[in-house]
């Protein structure tokens, strides 16, 4: 039994021994593993790290990329709007050349025939495009002074228009106031007849009327074969007869008018 001990504390030992050195072994074998593991965690994450900064610098690559794709494409689609524009422009200068090309020859007929006008008023065949103006400006001018002579030529025309119109008012007045002066002269030569008489009542009728000239204030007188027998004075004066009143005391005595006799005006009319 003493020998038991020992042998059972060399047995204790040596079995502590082959565990210590058992474990020992396993215990490096995972302490290198552990080691091995974080290295190789340490490079993976050094890989990863890498990996997320190149992704980083690729994304901004990228962004980048997009942000000059969007400018080349607002560039091109500006190009395009300036080719549009520009192709626009040119249809318009062109259009704009065409129609300066139909002017020129538009003008260049015009002053053809401004230099045959010319021409034929005598006025120079030097008329040019440079020149053109002046030689307007200078017909303008004599356009005017002509015009002023006109207008003074009109005045003179419508105050001489005036005058003969005035003397011809002048003219038909005289001559109104002449005819009715002969006329009036002319009826002092009228002879009427007496066509009827009434001495009873003291008028007679004579056988002219409104043409004679007779007026109420007219003095007649009654003649028969050139000698005077009496005085009547108008009553009534008719379109085709006279009424008179007998002035019986103009009468010689035993006297007596009767139709036929002649009657005129006693105080002739001398303008």
């Amino acid at each position: 039994m003493k020998f038991v001990f020992p042998i059972l504390a060399i047995l204790v030992c040596g079995a502590a021994a082959y565990f210590s050195l058992t474990q020992s072994g396993k215990f490096q074998e995972y302490q290198d593993a552990r080691l091995l593991a974080i290295s190789t965690n340490k490079s993976v994450t050094a890989s990863a790290d890498k990996a997320d900064i190149e992704i980083e610098n690729e994304k901004k690559l990228l962004d980048e990329s997009k942000k000059n794709l969007d400018i080349v494409t607002a560039s091109v689609q500006a190009l395009e709007s300036d080719a549009t524009r520009l192709k626009s422009e040119l249809a318009t200068v062109d259009d704009a050349l065409a129609a300066q090309d139909l002017e020129k020859e538009q003008l260049d007929n015009a002053l053809k025939e401004v230099q045959k006008i010319f021409s034929d008023m005598n006025l120079g065949d030097d008329v040019n495009a440079d020149n053109l103006a002046d030689k307007i400006g200078e017909i303008d001018e004599d356009i005017k002074t002509k015009n002023a002579k006109k207008e003074e030529l009109d005045a003179l025309i419508e105050g001489a228009k005036k005058s003969l119109a005035n003397k011809q008012e002048d003219v038909v007045r005289l001559v109104a106031r002449k005819d009715a002066r002969d006329t009036r002269i002319s009826r002092n030569a009228i002879e009427a007849r007496v066509t009827a008489v009434d001495n009873d009542w003291g008028f007679l009728v004579i056988g002219a009327g409104e043409n004679s000239g007779f007026t109420p204030q007219t003095t007649l007188l009654v003649k028969r074969d050139g000698r005077l027998i009496g005085k009547v004075n108008p009553s009534a004066i008719e379109p085709i007869q006279t009424i008179a009143e007998i002035d019986f005391k103009s009468i010689s005595p035993g006297v007596r008018i009767q139709p036929g006799d002649s009657v005129i005006i006693a105080k002739p009319v001398s303008n």
